[in-house]
């Protein structure tokens, strides 16, 4: 038995094999491997090994302080960063040779401020948005933006390294959305270029892009959660279906199994209620450790699925902050049998017949994305892989 209460087991073996994958299938276009979010809560600096040995000749990272982080742990690669707030100081990014997104005329402005701070030109690229309508320099403005950026660059403050853009509804491959923001990217490609604008990278592409659509790949690729082994939309296929392997298991061991008669009652609020006599086992994870809440059981249904002793058992009643309820049922009518101390998993690759994280996403009504992401809290975490020592050094 183990004495770890609960741990997030990393693959990085997968990891490398799904970046691996990825750029064969996108190629001739780079690869880029988003790190951010602590590496969709697989952990950020391991991951961006592991990566960087498959082939990632970039990396990205949605926060300055993200991208710090990697140089600060050894990495020298290439690095794009994009989130940042009118008044944040860039003069470390630009000394850190990261490179430098702009969204509009005042953020070429604070990235050459930044370059002159530091005294060395900032790698700059530049994002427009072509339908997602979140970041990026509107269509009206994007002609004024490249205007700046070729300014700052002709006196020497900029390096003008790429432009891109973000697809909202590239894990829906029929959605007309997709063809429609493909043409605004083109065409701000060619304002771009005809306003005298080089770029190395022009990149649209995220995972689902990567995979199933070759006209946004450019010249680079974003790939995200697709590195973590998680199909980007179920509609798209399984992560098998795709040539993914889920990286990230959680697991912990059941921390006591008692039985219940019919007609009591489990958790807060006694939203469940056993309608038989049963056997219940405790797992010792709750909200506070990233489980979502919205995985419990209602009176009407099972709440998300376990896996305890080679079966699938449900969520009963309401998950709490440290800790939540399995029916294990009764062992003399076809129930599970175990005890405490006995190994439970909450999601992994699916090899022995375990969830999926995309299991528990369909439970809750949400994506993937999300159930990996949050996964922290006192979870500590544990990597596996042939290269282990080297990506944890």
């Amino acid at each position: 038995m183990s004495a770890v209460r609960a741990e997030i087991v990393v693959d990085l073996d997968a990891i490398e094999a799904n970046v691996r994958h990825l750029a064969s299938v996108a190629g001739p276009a780079a690869m880029m491997t988003v790190v951010k979010a602590d590496g969709y809560g697989h952990g950020m600096v391991p991951v961006a090994r592991a990566a960087r040995r498959a082939g990632a000749t970039w990396l990205g990272a949605a926060a300055l302080e993200e991208a710090l982080a990697l140089r600060e742990a050894g990495d020298t690669g290439r690095i794009l960063t994009w989130l940042t707030v009118p008044g944040e100081d860039l003069t470390p990014g630009v000394r850190a040779d990261l490179d430098l997104t702009a969204y509009s005329v005042e953020e070429v402005a604070q990235v050459r401020a930044a370059a002159r701070a530091a005294g060395r030109p900032a790698r700059l690229q530049l994002k427009v948005d072509t339908g997602l309508s979140r970041g990026g320099a509107s269509r009206a403005d994007w002609p004024q933006v490249v205007a700046a950026a070729l300014e700052a660059q002709a006196a020497d403050e900029v390096r003008l390294t790429g432009m891109w853009s973000h697809l909202a509804c590239a894990d829906d491959p029929d959605h007309p959305a997709n063809a429609a923001q493909e043409e605004v990217f083109a065409w701000a490609v060619r304002v771009a270029e005809e306003a005298g604008a080089r770029f190395e990278v022009r990149h649209l592409a995220n995972s689902a892009a990567a995979l199933v659509r070759p006209s946004a790949r450019w010249d680079l690729v974003r790939c995200g959660i697709a590195a973590y082994g998680l199909s980007p939309d179920p509609a798209l296929g399984t992560a098998a279906d795709l040539g993914l392997r889920p990286a990230m298991t959680v697991r912990t061991h059941l921390a006591m199994v008692k039985p219940v008669a019919a007609g009591e009652s489990v958790s807060y609020g006694h939203t469940w209620t056993a309608p038989r006599d049963t056997v219940l086992g405790l797992v010792p994870l709750g909200y506070g450790d990233g489980i979502p809440r919205h995985a419990s059981s209602g009176p009407d249904g099972a709440g998300a699925p376990v896996w305890v002793n080679g079966h699938r058992v449900p969520v009963r009643g309401r998950i709490c902050m440290d800790q939540f309820v399995v029916e294990l049922g009764d062992p003399a009518h076809g129930g599970v049998a175990a005890r405490p101390g006995d190994e439970v998993v909450l999601f992994g690759p699916g090899d022995r017949g375990e969830p999926s994280a995309q299991d528990w996403a369909d439970v809750v009504g949400t994506i993937g994305y999300e159930i990996v992401t949050r996964m922290r809290g006192r979870q500590q975490r544990r990597y596996v892989g042939a290269r282990v020592e080297e990506d944890t050094r």
